[in-house]
């Protein structure tokens, strides 16, 4: 799979979710690591895990953001907010979540990066994560742009030493015709540095060339966004997840994420929101991989409003 080429003007995806992991993850330029032993990853502290109606209730309850946390977002492109998600929800999360990867990828799968997508469709303990007031809330404030609605949920573990996630924004991912799409990310640990946690660049630090250059499907973007940052004198330093932190970020902000050098999956959950009346764009790529699976029903340039998008949150 590493080895197939694909342009990005191709009309559609032809595998699987897990097949366009695998393919999207071989786009990173990954530099040789420091020789030893994996890093022992940060043990959990021991909690009672939520039954699922205390994290359905957790998660109903709406998270207190500021105005100064919301003019961050619009400012930069990305905030981090802390104490979103309780200890006893996280641990009922994380236990739900290696179950599903285990049923699906098996216990032992060093290298890789794992996901799986639409969760919410059958178990009722992620959806009841995707479909939260408490993030369709955050969400919903911080575009600022009426109600928003689920694109997709997916869990995502990437493997003790599997590589960097290349530089991309999702934008040049989800087939939306909107700037009013922003991405939750949300560790069900705490992510040391050497487990690779997420890194946005501010939207401040891009320059006019970098934000023009249109994205392409192989190695060389990668390469190209990190030459321009050091061109630029730029050199994001990603700052370690407390275990609760939840970020967002919007579809233009650029990101990455860098090597899990640890003995211990990275395991994260994340959803995408966009506003409502939102469209899908003219000419759909495979860069979106398998979006037909997330819009049933819609073709492109219609409206992006299928029964697998639905209003989340209480505001609008």
């Amino acid at each position: 799979m590493n080895a197939r080429t694909v342009r990005a003007t191709e009309p559609e995806w032809a595998g699987d979710d897990q097949e366009w992991w695998d393919w999207y993850m071989s786009l990173a330029v990954n530099l040789p690591g420091p020789a030893g032993v994996p890093v022992e990853a940060p043990r959990p502290r021991p909690v009672r895990p939520a039954t699922p109606g205390e994290v359905a209730g957790a998660l109903h309850q709406p998270y207190l953001l500021s105005e100064r946390e919301v003019e961050r977002f619009r400012r930069r492109g990305h905030v981090r907010l802390p104490e979103v998600i309780p200890p006893a929800v996280l641990a009922a999360l994380a236990e739900r979540t290696d179950q599903l990867l285990g049923a699906t990828h098996g216990l032992a799968n060093p290298g890789r990066f794992l996901a799986l997508e639409q969760l919410w469709l059958t178990d009722p303990l992620l959806r009841s994560v995707a479909l939260s007031r408490r993030l369709g809330d955050i969400a919903t404030r911080l575009l600022g742009a009426g109600p928003v609605r689920l694109y997709h949920d997916n869990v995502l573990s990437k493997e003790p030493g599997c590589g960097r996630t290349p530089w991309h924004r999702d934008a040049d991912h989800y087939p939306l015709d909107s700037p009013s799409v922003c991405t939750s990310w949300i560790p069900l640990h705490e992510v040391p540095t050497e487990m690779g946690p997420l890194a946005c660049l501010d939207r401040t630090a891009v320059s006019p060339a970098l934000a023009a250059a249109p994205a392409v499907a192989d190695r060389a973007y990668d390469g190209f966004v990190t030459a321009a940052l050091r061109a630029d004198g730029v050199t994001p330093v990603p700052a370690p997840y407390r275990a609760g932190d939840v970020s967002f970020h919007a579809a233009d902000c650029f990101h990455t994420a860098g090597p899990n050098r640890t003995d211990t999956p990275r395991r994260v959950l994340s959803a995408a929101y966009y506003a409502d009346g939102t469209r899908v764009v003219a000419r759909p790529t495979a860069m979106s991989g398998r979006w037909t699976d997330f819009l049933p029903g819609v073709a492109p340039g219609g409206l992006a409003a299928s029964p697998l998008n639905p209003v989340v949150g209480a505001l609008g």
